[in-house]
């Protein structure tokens, strides 16, 4: 079972590849994706990862929460269900 992780306080320059390539330390990424804003077409300063199992998901959270990347301290912690939202 892969586990979803959410990452926030990107630098604005993190690609996704960049962002894989980080998490790739920690064990196998089955995906990852920096946040994009539709309007502007920059990112948004998170993303997420997608972990091939728990025990790696757990050691990425454990190796890279509150590591810096380009001087800003990221955090790494495991993604919650997103709300639903009301399209009126």
């Amino acid at each position: 079972m892969a586990s979803k992780l959410f990452v926030g306080s990107l630098p604005f320059t993190t690609t996704s590849d960049q962002l894989r390539e980080m998490f790739a330390k920690a064990g196998d990424v089955a995906d990852a994706n920096v946040v994009m804003d539709k309007m502007t077409g920059r990112s948004r300063g998170f993303g997420f990862v997608e972990m091939k199992n728990d025990a790696d998901a757990k050691k990425a959270i454990d190796q890279l929460n509150g590591t810096e990347v380009e001087g800003r301290k990221i955090f790494v912690s495991e993604a919650r269900p997103q709300a639903p939202r009301d399209n009126q």
